[in-house]
This record gives structure tokens, C-alpha cells and sequence, in this order.
């Protein structure tokens, strides 16, 4: 049983997970737990696995209907999670973060049941901090995490696991599978899969002059800004524009410099595929941890981070210094290949196949 949602860099390290061990177990069964509305209720069944949810949601730090609720939601998934749980009677369960395997998480390891936590980001997010000690295991992809749990003889440093397909697809079958030109430079922008205001609005201010320079765009703009962008993109052919982007690994194929986010997700399948990036880290990211996530790119020569009051004025010059730059271009990309950690999935499907050996023996 796996849980993990809310956002793209909560869901996508489990679905890799998942997948690696039905690599190594075909006969093995699943079962998705998330949340009604969110990316995982869309995604995972387009991925093959079986999904239900729970009636879960995150507490804001504002006064709202769904704060007021947040009590009786707690006690209802908790409630949820038993029954599933008891219905279904997984060997293991994993929690990839986000509120959404909290409360499956705690009920397993109440009834016993080994459980698993992979915490993507450097400052471990509420859920992995509350249930860190309870779990049988948990899997970081930066050691800077440790400090933040209370709990570490259980704690195994591996990375963030990534689908297998990544970097499988080259430049000529991503940009057609987008309807795009593979001879023109290819600019891949996306702000997780929730969007990023911030990177949208700078890039718009940069549509002319990329359109002059015949550069091409695959542009994910998420879902609540996607209709204000293409009202004021119009007619002008700039590439590819959607909401989300279903086929990421075609995407990351075609482009030749990623414009993004710095989620600890986001960054792995960078290098994994070993692209060149422009990274603009989220400033609002608890302990900031985006920042820190960009910082080491940027200083292993794979990425240039743009702060975000910064990228208004920045980013147009920066894409163009760089696409005029094709040996700094393949400096970065290599050195972004070099921090990839494509074992990370490998490694902990393995682990978990062995709790569950051990305990069935």
C-alpha cells in the first residue's frame, strides 16, 4: 500500500517506487491511497494502479472552512485507513509525504503492520517529522534531513527515487511527440505541477524576444493560470502550452534548458536525465528548503539559480546567455548527470522486499 499526493513531487517518488518493485515482483499487488481532486486521483490510475481515497486535507495557516473541519477529517481518515487497511491487509506500507499517509501511516503502525517513509527534501515536511519515530523505516534523499527527526538509527540516506523511463527519450521523439520542431532550441518551463505564478508572468514578459530568436516553448503552466496565460499568449506560436504536462519524460527529452521550481522531486529527474536548468527556488518552502535544493546545483555547475524577486529582471538574459552557450550548455548537463541518483528506486524497492521477506519468515 503506498500513500503520498497533494502534489507531483509527493506522488511521483512513489509511483517510481512502486514500479521497481513490481520490476522485481511482478506477482506483487498494490493499492494507492490519496485524496478526491488532486494530482494522484488523475494520475495514478492512468499509471495502472489501484487508487482510493481518504477524506484528508492540510491545515493553512489561515483561518478556513477546511481548518474548522480539519478535526473531524483526522478522525474520519483515521477511520478510513483502518478499514482499507483490514479490506486489502498490505504486507508493507509507504508514505511518500504530504497529509495524505499520515493517517495511514500511524494506523498500520498501530496494528503492527512494517511501514515506510521517503522524505524527498532536506527539511522534512509535518508528517515525516510527526511519524519519523513510529515508522519501521525511513528513506532520505539528503542527509541534512537527520537533524530534523528525532529518531535516526532507522534512517537511510538513498536519494529520490525516479521512473525508470526518464532520459530514455531522445530530443527528435520528445519534440514530436509535442508537435515540435527538433532542429530549434527547446525550452521546457514548468513550476511543479501546481504552477508558479512567478516563473509564468516572467516568462510571458520574454514571449517576443524568444519568438524573434526562433526558440520554442513546452510550457506547463498548471491549471489555475493556464487560462490566463493562453488569453494573453493569443495567437502567437510559441510552442507547446498546456496545463500539466502527462508524458514528462518526453518533455524532458525534447528540451534543451528546463526553466523550474526547486522541489526535491523536480531536481532528481533533472539529473537523472542530466539537463541544464534555470532554477527559480520557492520562497515560501518550509525552512526554505528549496533554496538549499537549488544552491546545490547551481554550485555543482549544473544549474543558475534565479532568485524569485529576482527573475522578473533576470531571466530573459540569462536564457539567452546560456542557449548562446552550447559548450556551457553540455558542461552543465554533464554535470547535472553526475548528481543524478538513478539507484535511489532500485535501492529502496529492494529494502522493502526484504522487510517483507523477513517478515513472513
Amino acid at each position: 500500500m503506498l500513500a503520498g499526493g497533494g502534489t507531483g513531487g509527493h506522488l511521483f517518488p512513489a509511483l517510481a517506487i512502486a514500479d521497481e518493485i513490481k520490476r522485481l515482483e511482478p506477482s506483487a499487488t498494490f493499492l494507492f491511497l490519496g485524496t478526491t481532486g488532486k494530482i494522484e486521483a488523475r494520475v495514478v490510475p492512468q499509471h495502472g494502479y489501484p487508487f482510493r481515497t481518504i477524506w484528508i486535507s492540510g491545515f493553512h495557516r489561515r483561518l478556513t472552512i477546511d481548518n474548522l473541519l480539519f478535526p473531524l477529517k483526522v478522525i474520519v481518515s483515521l477511520i478510513q485507513s483502518f478499514f482499507v487497511i483490514r479490506q486489502f491487509r498490505p504486507d508493507v506500507v509507504v508514505g511518500t509525504g504530504g497529509y495524505v499517509c499520515g493517517p495511514i501511516l500511524f494506523v498500520a503502525s498501530l496494528l503492527g503492520i512494517p511501514t515506510i517513509i521517503h522524505e524527498s527534501n532536506s527539511y522534512p515536511g509535518i508528517t515525516t517529522r510527526l511519524l519519523a519515530a513510529r515508522v519501521s523505516r525511513v528513506f532520505i534523499a539528503f542527509k541534512e534531513a537527520q537533524r530534523w527527526l528525532k529518531r535516526t538509527d532507522h534512517v537511510v540516506l538513498t536519494g529520490t527515487p525516479t521512473r525508470e523511463v526518464l532520459g530514455t527519450i531522445s530530443k527528435k521523439d520528445g519534440t514530436e511527440a509535442f508537435g515540435l520542431e527538433p532542429g530549434k532550441h527547446t525550452i521546457l518551463v514548468f513550476g511543479g505541477s501546481l504552477g508558479a505564478a512567478s516563473i509564468n508572468n516572467a516568462v510571458l514578459a520574454s514571449i517576443d524576444e524568444l519568438r524573434r530568436k526562433d526558440i520554442q516553448l513546452i510550457w506547463q503552466t498548471g491549471r489555475s493560470d493556464y487560462e490566463r496565460i493562453r488569453a494573453v499568449v493569443g495567437s502567437r506560436s510559441i510552442g507547446w502550452l498546456g496545463a500539466f504536462i502527462e508524458n514528462m519524460e518526453y518533455a524532458l527529452g525534447a528540451a534543451d534548458l528546463v526553466i523550474c521550481r526547486a522541489g526535491a522531486t523536480t531536481l532528481a529527474e533533472l539529473t537523472r536525465v542530466g539537463k541544464p536548468a534555470i532554477v527559480v527556488p520557492y520562497p515560501h518552502a518550509a525552512g526554505d528548503h528549496q533554496t538549499h535544493n537549488a544552491r546545490s546545483l547551481a554550485d555543482a555547475g549544473a544549474a543558475v539559480m534565479i532568485a524569485d524577486q529576482d527573475l522578473a529582471r533576470d531571466l530573459g538574459s540569462n536564457v539567452q546567455a546560456l542557449l548562446e552557450n552550447p559548450t556551457r550548455l553540455r558542461q552543465m548537463g554533464a554535470a547535472s548527470k553526475e548528481m543524478g541518483r538513478p539507484g535511489a528506486g532500485p535501492e529502496i524497492a529492494a529494502a522493502i522486499c526484504r522487510m517483507i521477506q523477513a517478515s513472513e519468515s
